[in-house]
């Protein structure tokens, strides 16, 4: 099926068109007859049909209204999927169902911001495989002492855990984007891995931390984190805030959350 489209640069589209990079995707992801897929922006279709073809069940969320209306043409002999002409911002991934895979290749004006909504469902998701742009994965998988290590990479880690699997170049898009992408695999943590008692509390913590990411924590919390409490909690006040833990953070933030002094 012919399909003539100019990619509309105000929804950040870059069609993956790259069947090596393709057939990478499919194997890392392995997709199975009785999985249920979620795909946020399937575009041109890439991922979408080798998803389909293997039986699994497959949701593709498509904002773009001329995509949506040749997905619906291209996939209409596929049974096994269903398209919805959505906003993925506010799309509501549980009425799905649950033990959901989700996969996409998001645009990079948004990525931060669906990152954030999907991890407010992650309790119907079984994992996350994303095309996202290199320097979001690298601040997504960071360690402490990094210095790519900061906010994403606590308010996302808290909650999940983040493997870089491989770059793509811009080359496998068409158009090009002038950046490198990566591919992510994100999967949810255990319950008793997450010791976060109130988000906002961590957001909160954790932007003023890093407000001044060249100060020590000590400074970087005055007047809401007390010097002994940081000892209490085996941080060491003169660290600087990109050198301490994931845990750690989500301990300062259970401070604020039990008010302790």
């Amino acid at each position: 099926m012919i399909f003539a489209y100019k990619a509309k640069k105000h929804l950040g589209q870059n069609f993956l068109n790259d069947e090596i990079v393709v057939q990478k995707i499919i194997e890392s992801i392995n997709p199975s007859s009785n999985d249920i897929f979620v795909e946020i922006g399937p575009g041109m279709g890439a991922i979408t049909l080798p998803i389909a073809n293997t039986q699994a069940k497959l949701h593709g969320i498509e904002l773009d209204q001329d995509l949506y209306s040749y997905l619906n043409k291209a996939t209409e002999i596929y049974s096994n999927i269903n398209l919805y002409h959505k906003d993925a911002l506010s799309f509501k991934l549980s009425e799905l169902g649950k033990d959901l895979r989700i996969v996409g290749n998001l645009p990079y004006n948004i990525s931060t911001p669906l990152l954030f909504h999907v991890l407010k469902e992650k309790q119907c998701i079984r994992d996350l495989h994303f095309m996202l742009q290199k320097e979001v994965a690298d601040r997504l998988c960071a360690s402490p002492g990094n210095k790519k290590f900061g906010r994403l990479s606590i308010m996302f880690g808290a909650y999940m855990k983040t493997r870089h699997l491989f770059d793509i170049p811009s080359s496998s898009f068409k158009p090009s984007p002038k950046v490198t992408s990566s591919f992510v695999s994100i999967k949810p943590k255990l319950d008793n891995e997450i010791i976060v008692k109130n988000n906002e509390h961590l957001d909160l913590v954790v932007k003023k931390g890093f407000s001044q990411r060249r100060k020590t924590i000590k400074n970087a919390l005055k007047g809401m984190i007390s010097e002994d409490i940081l000892t209490k909690h085996e941080i060491d006040p003169s660290q600087r805030p990109e050198d301490i833990s994931i845990l750690k953070w989500s301990k300062l933030s259970n401070v604020v959350t039990n008010n302790e002094e």
